[in-house]
């Protein structure tokens, strides 16, 4: 019987230590022990600043980086929220603010960086990558490799044939109508799918793909907007295919390399090495000035340097709801619409936004020509919406008014009337001078 009882005990302690080794994984650098700080909210600050720390990662190339123009400008020290002035530093540390950058047309104004961060750091999108997906299926678009977004997934990736996701297209991937039956929820205690999605990716190292295609529908697409990230995935498989390489090497290929990025990003995998495949639903790191020169991007419609990158329109459509369903106020999210992956602000006007969770956003200001990127790690994000909103708006209209705009606009019309009518005078002036000599 003693013996038994030893047996059973060396038993149990080998299971011990296997199970400490493969949590702890001292021999490895990404462990399930280190993926625990994504359960630590006040951690997340400093978390959101080294992701491809946490878990595998790989590196989209910038090329060849070009400089933006800087022009004169700066944050607004406060702004109005339901009647009260707030100080733009205590925004800042109730929404855990990391990074910020704001652009007017096309010129860096300012920045302001917090808890250890800098112009240097990679701070992690969540879900502002699924805007950068999208942006890759309207290239593909323009270089003739998508026939239509009403095409099915299928058709370009051959993985999820006969699936639910194969079967719906892309259209209503990129309008999150997939009508597939995913929970996401990122409040803890509720029952989400997302966050075992994203442990056996990261922790089992389980095909990411495969994963995705097992979900079902539970009604059909193109109904109502239900937000959930495995459309992304199976959008950014899209482009993988079309372009014929890992999802890293088609964003630097197609997106970072053109827009002359000021520094190498990277996208997280669900293992290490080149037979990795890149989460399509989030995981992107880069520079706070980027995710601002991918906002100009479409501030732009998509053409940059002067060459159009993506089709003429494709701004415009994808940051428009496209149907009744799609208008703030009548989607299941408060304060928001939805276009083709990107959000759409209450009482928009030329606005609109990429989103990730806990903080992070693209704000588009057409009108004004102003681009805000932010970078948060903020437990409570959601609560702070509508005041996100107010921020924007105020550092909108701090840095580019639009009675100055309008201003400058109708001086410059003037500028060029004026000059129109001299060199008409001074051709007709030149034309009698000739004819008389």
């Amino acid at each position: 019987m003693t013996r038994i009882i030893f047996a059973l005990a060396a038993i149990i302690l080998a299971a011990a230590i296997a199970g400490a080794g493969w949590y702890y994984r001292p021999w490895s650098e990404y462990s399930p022990a280190k993926v625990r700080a994504l359960d630590v909210p006040e951690e997340y600050p400093a978390t959101f600043q080294m992701m491809d720390e946490i878990l595998p990662a790989s590196v989209v190339a910038a090329g060849a980086p070009t400089a933006l123009p800087r022009a004169e400008g700066a944050f607004p020290d406060s702004f109005e929220f339901n009647g009260e002035t707030v100080l733009l530093a205590d925004y800042a540390a109730r929404a855990q603010i990391i990074g910020l950058t704001v652009m007017r047309d096309g010129a860096v104004v300012d920045q302001a960086f917090y808890q250890g961060a800098d112009e240097d750091t990679l701070f992690t999108s969540w879900s502002v990558a699924k805007s950068v997906v999208a942006t890759l299926i309207a290239k593909a678009l323009e270089d003739g490799l998508i026939a239509s977004l009403d095409d099915p997934a299928q058709r370009y990736a051959p993985q999820f044939e006969g699936t639910a996701y194969g079967e719906t297209s892309l259209r209503h991937l990129l309008m999150m109508s997939a009508g597939v039956d995913f929970t996401e929820v990122y409040s803890p205690g509720n029952p989400s799918d997302i966050r075992p999605l994203f442990f056996n990716a990261f922790i089992l190292g389980r095909n990411i793909d495969a994963m995705v295609g097992e979900y079902e529908r539970n009604r059909a697409p193109g109904q109502d907007l239900h937000y959930t990230s495995p459309n992304s995935h199976v959008l950014a498989a899209v482009a993988r295919a079309v372009y014929g390489g890992r999802l890293v090497d088609v964003v630097s290929d197609q997106l970072w390399t053109p827009l002359g990025m000021s520094a190498n990003a990277t996208w997280l995998q669900n293992t290490v090495g080149e037979d990795g495949v890149a989460v399509g639903y989030c995981c992107l790191q880069a520079r706070s000035e980027d995710y601002a020169r991918f906002g100009e991007f479409y501030r732009t419609d998509g053409v940059w340097n002067g060459e159009r990158l993506l089709p003429e329109g494709w701004s415009e459509d994808a940051t428009t709801p496209r149907a009744p369903w799609q208008e703030p106020g009548a989607t299941r999210y408060e304060g928001r619409g939805y276009g083709l992956h990107f959000w759409i602000p209450q009482d928009y006007d030329g606005e609109f936004y990429a989103a990730g969770v806990f903080g992070q956003y693209i704000w588009v200001d057409r009108r004004r020509g102003v681009v805000i990127a932010q970078n948060a790690g903020d437990p409570v994000w959601s609560d702070k919406l509508p005041e996100a909103y107010a921020f924007f708006r105020a550092v909108s209209e701090h840095v580019s008014p639009l009675a100055d705009r309008r201003g400058e606009a109708a001086a410059r019309v003037i500028a060029e009337d004026v000059a129109d009518e001299e060199a008409e005078a001074e051709t007709a002036g030149g034309g009698e001078s000739g004819g008389g000599g």
